[in-house]
């Protein structure tokens, strides 16, 4: 799993920030992990594009430990980095980071992934990567 700071890295861009919304809920008023995790899918596919702007698929995410629940209005954060590039596979790293709707100087880390994509052609068999870092 990747290794998280643990301070929010406000000198980086994210790939994607998104408020949590009523809708994105479960039984208890916080955010569905599901929903979280297809953000994750998301930014790791941005930050896997910029070696291959053609089709990848995932193949894997590593464990996901939810240290922080996220709340309706917070505003979260998604950041990556390229892990490593193979042949036809990307890892990209994600971190996630809440600010708290009622208070945005109030950061907590969420959750960290790795996913690996594979680049496909169009009978989605294992291409090789078009682009080097």
């Amino acid at each position: 799993m990747t290794e998280a700071s643990t301070v929010f890295p406000a000198d980086q861009q994210p790939s994607i920030r998104r408020v949590m919304m009523p809708r994105d809920t479960n039984a208890l008023g916080t955010i569905f992990g599901g929903v979280i995790l297809s953000e994750i899918d998301l930014a790791a596919a941005i930050e896997c594009h910029r070696y291959h702007p053609d089709k990848i698929v995932t193949i894997a995410m590593d464990r996901i430990e939810f240290r922080q629940p996220v709340f309706v209005g917070d505003l979260v954060s998604f950041f990556t980095h390229t892990v490593r590039v193979g042949r036809t596979s990307i890892t990209a790293g994600v971190s996630v980071w809440a600010q708290r709707a009622r208070d945005r100087t109030q950061t907590v880390h969420v959750t960290a992934a790795e996913v690996t994509m594979v680049a496909v052609d169009d009978d989605l068999r294992p291409t090789p990567i078009t682009r080097r870092p």
